[in-house]
Parts: C-alpha cells; structure tokens; sequence
C-alpha cells in the first residue's frame, strides 16, 4: 500500500456526445487509480464504466502487491461476466463494454492493467512516456511483426481489440514498472490524447500544482473539437 501521493481527476461529456460514459477513479491513499471509457450507448456505456470503478472501489487494498493485483484482476473479471450476462438480459445482446485502464503503486513499484485503448502515460525526467499500447488491430499486428511502429503511429482507429465486457473471457495486458519520486501519471480515455499532442501532454504534465495541470489540460480539450468524453487522472507522489 502507497499513501504519500496526490492525485486529480477530470471527466467531461465534452462538446459533441450528449452522455458522459466515462468513469475514473482514484483512491491516491491506497495507491490505486482507474479510467473507464465505457461503450455501446447510453445505459450501456456509462453501466459499464462505472460497474468498473464501483468493483474497484470495492477492492480491499492491503498488499502484498502481489495480493492488490490480483484482488483487482479478480473484480475486473467479475464485471466482464456481469456485463455480457446484462448485455444478454437487458440489452438483447448488444454491446455493454468498456475500455479500463488501472493503475497500482506500492513503494518504488507500479503495475498498470488495461483492457483497450485507455493509456498510462508517465513523466519522468522531462520525458514522456506512453507504458500502455493500444489494443486495436494496428497495434496487434505490430505484436505479430507483421507492421511496424511507424505503421503503429500512422494510424488512427478507433476500433478496439479487448474490453471489460467485449468478450466471454476477458483478457488483460499487466505491466510492472519501476516509480521513482518525479514521477508524474497519467491515466486517460481516448478522449484526452485525440486531442492533444503529446507535446501538450509533456508541456502540461510538467507543471508544479496538480489541480492546475487538470484544469488546464481540460481547458485545452474544449477549445478544440472535444469530439468524445473526456476523462483523466494526474498522480503523483507527495
């Protein structure tokens, strides 16, 4: 368990969707934060995304890290095979998805576990870090060798491989990283990094007030198109 960190949060319907069906969390006193993009409309998207951080708010943290991520990973499934069983009841079997990214710390480790295209960024030392990829078929191939990283970066789809409640048997991506003091997270819905470059995002991001470095990156959102909800955690250690 961490608890010398601080951490904000923003989500916003943005300008075009009339539904917000992203969802965030943060629980910076336990060391755990999570962004959901929920999909399929609304009364779907928005029950998925928040089944999402509701389970997680749930989730007992009291480590081992070891122990933390799989309690999490255990309630992660737990909503994937709520929702295809209300996909099936509810919604005659539509779609009742959404993305996750989450986000873990304990002492100098830190392990992230995404299903889709939510991204955790990190900077550290000036430098910007994407430590999640995007399950979308670009980014799958890339896996397989079959396109390059430059393929990767030309495209922009916004079809999704995985999700909580896209398939019987959910499947998670778990990366284990090291943290360092500077660190500084970031935890975002498609709806963020669309609209800003990472020049933004590393411009931003740097800025000494966490709550600032929110309402900022949130300002930078609406004056552009803000085509999608938008939704992000900053997190960062005391």
């Amino acid at each position: 368990m961490s608890t010398n960190w601080r951490s904000v949060e923003q989500t916003h319907r943005g300008k075009r969707r009339k539904n917000n069906e992203d969802a965030v969390l943060s629980r910076p006193d336990v060391g755990l934060w999570a962004v959901a993009d929920g999909m399929g409309g609304h009364q779907a998207g928005d029950v998925a995304s928040q089944a999402i951080t509701n389970a997680l708010a749930g989730v007992r943290m009291a480590g081992p890290l070891a122990e933390d991520v799989d309690a999490i990973e255990d309630a992660l499934l737990e909503v994937n095979d709520k929702l295809r069983q209300h996909a099936r009841t509810q919604c005659q079997g539509g779609t009742v998805g959404s993305t996750v990214v989450t986000l873990v710390v304990e002492e100098d480790k830190g392990v992230v576990l995404w299903a889709g295209d939510s991204r955790l960024y990190r900077l550290r030392g000036g430098r910007l870090e994407q430590v999640t990829r995007d399950h979308n078929p670009v980014s799958d191939l890339l896996d397989s060798g079959a396109v390059t990283e430059a393929d990767v970066v030309a495209a922009d789809t916004n079809i999704i491989t995985r999700a909580v409640g896209g398939q019987p048997e959910l499947n998670l991506d778990v990366a284990v990283f090291d943290v360092a003091e500077q660190d500084t997270y970031l935890l975002c819905s498609d709806g963020l990094y669309r609209e800003l470059a990472d020049s933004d995002l590393l411009e931003e991001l740097g800025g000494e007030v966490l709550q600032d470095i929110a309402t900022r990156l949130l300002e930078l959102c609406l004056l552009g198109a803000a085509r999608d909800n938008v939704s992000f955690v900053v997190a960062r250690q005391q």
